[in-house]
């Protein structure tokens, strides 16, 4: 006999099993080889500067987990560049403080966006890393 925790749980557990396969972009450090590899191949990319102790980088980052989740980001390359210690990095992208946000499509940059922590216009900036939506 199933007691009621064992039976939560496996209804629990049985629903699970039909969820939609979750797409998580892997979240890479960026390196200058890799960035370039990725812009020759003319894939869709996102740079994120970031530092710990920057609020709207903590705001940012959740929104940017679950967007970079949806199926279509399947092929996104995300970059991240630690404000505080990848100098050569923050200089060559222009950011001026962390919270920086650029999109590319290849060797393109398609759009930024600084220190802006709305999910609609994080969510425009990822569109634009699909050749589709460019501009």
């Amino acid at each position: 006999m199933l007691s009621r925790r064992s039976l939560v749980f496996a209804v629990v557990a049985a629903s699970t099993a039909f969820a939609a396969p979750a797409f998580a972009v892997e979240t890479r450090p960026f390196d200058a080889d890799s960035f370039a590899a990725a812009q020759e191949a003319g894939r869709p990319i996102l740079v994120a500067i970031h530092a710990s102790w920057c609020p709207d980088c903590q705001k940012q980052k959740p929104i940017l987990s679950e967007l970079t989740a949806q199926p279509e980001f399947k092929d996104l390359i995300y970059f991240t560049v630690d404000f505080d210690n990848q100098q050569d990095a923050v200089k060559f992208f222009g950011a001026g403080r962390p919270s920086t946000l650029v999109a590319f499509i290849g060797k393109t940059e398609t759009g930024r966006l600084v220190a802006d922590t709305e999910r609609s216009a994080i969510a425009a900036l990822l569109a634009k890393t699909r050749p589709d939506n460019r501009g």
